[in-house]
């Protein structure tokens, strides 16, 4: 269960990626990986989500900051097939 306060600091990270990003960078980086800094509104690209985090922390080492996939609803596809 999240607490109210991360569960608001996620809503405000998505926001800011349907408001401001999500047609800037689906049609040139679908599939990247984005990392968002809310409070700043700053945003970081990355082919991978260590590079998106990397440049995320170097630039905000003692922020939280919330990681997603270009053009996804979620960073992490996790699981297989069921038979």
């Amino acid at each position: 269960m999240l607490t109210p306060e991360l569960d608001d600091f996620i809503r405000r990270a998505e926001r800011i990626y349907e408001q401001r990003l999500a047609g800037l960078l689906e049609a040139d980086h679908r599939n990247e990986f984005v990392a968002i800094e809310p409070d700043s509104g700053s945003y970081f690209l990355g082919r991978t989500l260590t590079e998106a985090m990397r440049a995320a922390r170097d630039a905000f080492p003692d922020r939280l900051l919330h990681a997603m996939r270009v053009g996804h609803k979620t960073a992490l596809h996790l699981g297989g097939q069921m038979k």
